[in-house]
């Protein structure tokens, strides 16, 4: 048995740990991505500096070699989601720590709905309530893969996997999709509205311009002589 390899660490830290730009915007991107510590974001930011040192250092190169690492290097980047299909190799110099970031399985669990925060998302990932292709998962700083990101789902062991869970979120109605009664309901409140104020109109109409019998009178005043209107007017009268 030979001797245990020595433990070193996976990711380079700040060259000057006071900067206080650096860690502002540090902040800020911990809040968002719902990062445990400063850790987290050091270790993406070195995945990054590692990608983009590789295409340096390839672009420098020739032969059979060089090309196939830039091949594989590409191709990794691609099934990661980084770049989109017909990129160039150069593009990878073009990306920035959020586009690493939006890869990690904490922000996919969250950007499918599965999560009501980006906390609650880190929450069910530790708890063991998340699966990626049918595996349990609980490293929120995992790198989904494009062809894996709809196998990301709740694990069917879990209690989160009955969709009437409280802590499932449930999409409310659009707009749109309003049950037929409700509209029916809404219309003939509408019908009725139009209805009232129509009838109010008649009645403001009716007071201004008198009755039915009233304005027939004055129109036989208007066109008969005053006999004949003496003759409409008591007829009916007598008749009553």
């Amino acid at each position: 048995m030979g001797d245990t390899k020595k433990q070193r660490k996976q990711y380079d830290t700040p060259e000057h740990p006071w900067q206080k730009g650096r860690i502002d915007s540090e902040k800020e991107i911990s809040l968002e991505y719902g990062l445990k510590n400063k850790k987290e974001l050091w270790k993406m930011a070195s995945v990054l500096k590692r990608f983009k040192d590789q295409v340096k250092n390839l672009t420098a190169k020739e032969g059979k070699q060089a090309e196939l690492e830039r091949s594989q290097l590409l191709n990794k980047v691609n099934t990661l989601g980084l770049l989109q299909p017909g990129q160039s190799f150069d593009a990878v110099l073009g990306l920035e720590m959020k586009d690493l970031l939006e890869r990690r399985l904490q922000t996919v669990v969250y950007r499918k709905g599965l999560a009501r925060s980006i906390t609650q998302a880190r929450q069910f990932i530790i708890h063991r309530h998340v699966s990626l292709n049918g595996r349990v998962m609980t490293v929120p700083s995992y790198l989904v893969k494009v062809s894996e990101e709809t196998s990301v789902t709740f694990h069917n062991k879990s209690n989160l996997f009955d969709l009437e869970h409280p802590e499932r979120i449930q999409k409310k109605p659009s707009k749109d999709k309003i049950d037929v009664k409700q509209k029916t309901a809404v219309v003939t409140e509408k019908e009725k509205k139009i209805l009232t104020e129509e009838e109010i109109e008649a009645k403001e109409i009716e007071h201004a311009l008198g009755s039915e019998e009233e304005q027939a009178i004055k129109k036989a005043e208007a066109a008969t002589p005053d006999k004949e209107v003496k003759e409409i007017i008591e007829k009916p009268k007598e008749k009553k």
